[in-house]
């Protein structure tokens, strides 16, 4: 076998004269007719063309050289030289080409079911791309991608351990501890009738390893978690996760602040500025939403007193509801903007977040029109100053449950810069979201629920209200947001054996569930617990951002499709019978589901 001296990304005007040999996947192949072969030649350093005279090799090149097809693979041995054509600009191989000498066809390839072409992936099924997920991997585009994931990973190894961190794993089989997500379960062969538990996150293992002296600990994980389906998520995924002894939140947020700042400027050349830091309360009043999105304005108003001055009964109805207001937007121009047929598109669709609809008003040179004009008249000139209108623009309205009119209003301000595309290219907008409630209420149960999860601890100055008053007690959690995306959170940990029981009496937790879900932990809380913190940064929502892609199975490797199934290898599947019973369990379905994708 001819041995590749160098990649098909490397040669350059430097290198002309050189014999070398190259080897890789045949890209592009061109008969001239005039007793020239032309090859560009690929592997995942680049692209470079192979020229074959065929006056000049031996009869053997020539007829594999014609035999030649895309995807096959093969090595090539010849000279360099400048190219007898125009230089490629587009390519860094572009002033060279190789002169092919010798030729070993390493592979035959059958004709591939797709391409790996950039242009031709966005009109290929994501299905038949997932299934062929090998060929699929070949294109310029994802093997960019993993690259940007591997120095994302080595950029992240590198930083922390100049910052003292231990990298150290921790157990994929554990007990179930449902909270939040499903587990995904494994039957144990030894004990018969136990279960393990695939895990969600080593929460509680890093803080066990604060407990044990660790101080600083890091680990890249795999995350999974058996979640009903959705765009941006997967059954298995994976998360940079940290945690810190004897900080504050300051601390931490200083920590993985530089961090990013870090992997900003390595990755992509920008200096991201300053983060700013922004309460929960702040977001959710101004942006509707806990993960703001700052490249646009269309913030926020709260014209629920103004709203009461009129005789428009959907205003009325809702600030008649216990916590009812009435939420409003500002939309620059956008009297011509948006149209009735888009405006009442907005009002049915912000149904589905449980809002009424979206009544709308414009606003022009001879004062408000059309949609609820004659209701707002007698709150003109507040309303104008309120929201700060000039002719031409129009206000969106939400009206019900402070909850909901939030939410729905927050959803509806992302998806006005989206359809008026006001949203910039190319720039990033991080901010810190703090001062998160520490338990919401449940009205179907009846209940409190963390918001984050049940170990995180209270403001320093909100223990009082754990005994007071749970519902105005702020955690020490923290979010950090870029561009309307979460890409990590956390928070300081409960480190008192005291307070956590507080805070599980206060979720509806009681001792003898504590002990038989947290047994081991509340244990370890005991003996000596050091205060602790630390966070999680989803790792491909990272390279999403990174890459420029929405679509979360761009950047993993061999990813799920939205239901969960790995279309190339066919799991989920079936398991025999022998097995089943050594693991003493048996199917209790009549027949074995179908196979994913079949």
């Amino acid at each position: 076998m001819l041995k590749r001296t160098h990649t098909c990304g490397e040669l350059r005007a430097d290198h002309v004269g050189q014999t070398v040999t190259l080897c890789g996947w045949v890209n592009t192949y061109r008969d001239q007719g005039k007793g020239l072969i032309f090859i560009d030649l690929r592997d995942r350093a680049g692209l470079t063309q192979v020229v074959f005279d065929l006056e000049d090799v031996a009869d053997d090149v020539v007829t594999q050289g014609r035999a030649l097809r895309r995807e096959d693979v093969i090595a090539v041995r010849g000279t360099v030289r400048q190219r007898a054509s125009e230089p490629n600009r587009k390519l860094p191989t572009g002033e060279i080409e190789l002169v092919g000498a010798e030729l070993e066809v390493l592979n035959k390839t059958e004709s591939p079911p797709i391409l790996p072409d950039e242009h031709e992936a966005a009109k290929i099924d994501e299905e038949k791309r997932l299934r062929y997920r090998y060929i699929d991997l070949r294109r310029k585009r994802m093997q960019h991608i993993l690259h940007t994931r591997h120095r994302v990973t080595k950029l992240t190894r590198d930083y922390f351990d100049q910052h003292d961190f231990l990298e150290i794993e921790t157990p994929l089989l554990i007990k179930s501890t449902p909270e939040g997500a499903r587990d995904f379960i494994v039957p144990s062969r030894l004990y018969p009738g136990q279960w393990y538990a695939l895990p969600q996150s080593p929460q509680l293992f890093k803080q066990i390893l604060m407990i044990a002296g660790c101080d600083r600990y890091l680990q890249i994980c795999r995350c999974l978690r058996d979640e009903d389906p959705r765009a941006d998520r997967q059954a298995e995924f994976s998360q940079i996760d940290l945690e810190m002894s004897f900080v504050d939140r300051d601390d931490v947020m200083e920590m993985m602040g530089g961090f990013i700042h870090h992997l900003w400027k390595e990755l992509l050349g920008t200096d991201i500025g300053e983060i700013p830091v922004m309460s929960w309360k702040t977001a959710m009043e101004k942006y509707g939403i806990d993960r703001p999105d700052l490249r646009f304005g269309l913030e926020v108003h709260d014209i629920s007193e103004l709203a009461a001055k009129t005789d428009f009964k959907v205003f009325h109805d809702a600030l008649a509801k216990p916590n009812g207001v009435v939420k409003a937007i500002r939309i620059p121009g956008g009297a011509e903007k948006l149209t009735r047929k888009m405006t009442d598109g907005y009002s049915e669709w912000i149904k589905t977040f449980k809002a009424g609809g979206a009544p709308t008003v414009k606003f022009t040179d001879k004062g408000f029109e059309t949609g609820i004009a004659r209701f707002v008249e007698p709150i003109a000139e507040e309303l104008k100053a309120a929201l700060g209108l000039e002719p031409g623009d129009l206000a969106i309205f939400t009206a019900d449950t402070w909850s909901i009119a939030t939410k729905a209003i927050g959803e509806l301000r992302n998806r006005l810069a989206r359809d008026l595309d006001l949203i910039p290219e190319g720039e990033w907008k991080f901010v810190w979201v703090i001062d998160f409630p520490m338990f919401e209420w449940d009205e179907e149960t009846q209940r409190y629920y963390s918001l984050h999860h049940p170990f995180t601890a209270p403001n320093p100055d909100q223990f009082e209200l754990l005994d007071s008053d749970p519902s105005k007690c702020l955690s020490a959690g923290y979010d950090l947001v870029v561009n309307g995306s979460e890409i990590g959170g956390g928070s300081i940990r409960i480190h008192r054996p005291e307070v956590q029981k507080k805070v599980f009496t206060i979720l509806g937790i009681s001792d003898e569930e504590a002990t038989e879900k947290f047994g081991f932990l509340l244990d370890a809380l005991k003996y000596g617990a050091p205060p602790h913190g630390g966070i999680a940064f989803g790792l491909d929502r990272l390279v999403m951002h990174l890459v420029g892609t929405d679509n979360i199975r761009d950047v993993i490797a061999f990813p799920k499709t939205q239901a969960g199934a790995d279309l190339m290898i066919q799991a989920p599947g079936p398991v025999d019978d022998a097995q089943l019973e050594e693991l003493h369990v048996r199917n209790v379905l009549p027949e074995a589901a179908a196979t994913p994708g079949t």
